[in-house]
């Protein structure tokens, strides 16, 4: 019996993998990993060179990334449909070859795997190799701390409702925002009310070649998906 094994591949530097992914990606006769419809997928980016000419691939291409708000019941539906029928794909191939699946940062972080391990993990053995979180490569290029002594680190998303956002972000030392895109403007509303916008840091696609580091205030119109908002706390410290 095989089985399914998810690597975390860090925040994008490929350097930045783990021994234990790197030996995983280069021995793997059957590779996974998602992506957008027309594109490589910036797991795929990462592990150029080092999948074996032999194994065989397996672009997971969602069905709606952006197209429609994820709120609307349709959405769901699709990604629902989505992750069943790749968890039936993976499960059956787990019957008797062992199957790698890319994932970017760590797998249990707000990655696509997680909706995978759900469904696979009653019906054939999962294994998940941890990597370094997109965060922790974004807070590193700032070039400073994100916490001292006690502080709080409360990491957010800027989908949720303004008014929430604003809360959490008041109420807490150092902060990271993910899954910023078309949010920006309401992340620099509530990082405004909170009194926080000119401490707050914005990394577009950490550790990789086209990394950019800025104010949050001076950050353009549009951002890349792979981008992280940082404020750093200003805790306890000898």
């Amino acid at each position: 019996m095989g089985k399914v094994i998810c690597v975390g591949l860090g925040p994008g530097d490929p350097e930045l993998m783990s021994v234990k992914a790197d030996r995983l990606v280069r021995s793997a006769p059957h590779v996974a990993y998602f992506r957008k419809a027309g594109y490589e997928g910036q797991a795929r980016k990462i592990v150029e060179g080092m999948i074996g000419a032999e194994a065989t691939e397996y672009p997971m291409e969602y069905p709606v990334t952006t197209e429609i708000p994820f709120a609307d019941p349709e959405y769901n539906r699709l990604l629902s449909a989505f992750y069943d029928g790749w968890a039936e794909r993976l499960a059956a191939l787990a019957a008797t070859e062992t199957v790698l699946v890319l994932c970017e940062g760590d797998p249990f972080f707000y990655g696509s795997f997680m909706h995978l391990y759900t469904r696979l993990r009653a019906r054939c053995p999962v294994e998940v190799v941890p990597g370094i979180t997109g965060m922790s490569g974004c807070w590193t290029a700032t070039g400073e701390p994100i916490t001292w002594g006690d502080d709080v680190l409360t990491v957010v998303t800027a989908t949720m409702p303004e008014d929430e956002l604003t809360r959490r972000i008041g109420d807490t030392d150092a902060l990271v925002v993910m899954k910023i895109g078309r949010n920006l403007e309401k992340l620099k509303r509530a990082l405004t009310a909170a009194g926080k916008i000119d401490n707050a840091w914005l990394v577009e696609r950490g550790t990789m070649p086209d990394q950019r580091v800025h104010r949050l205030c001076e950050a353009p119109a549009k951002v890349p998906y792979f981008s992280i908002a940082v404020v750093h706390g200003q805790g306890r410290r000898p």
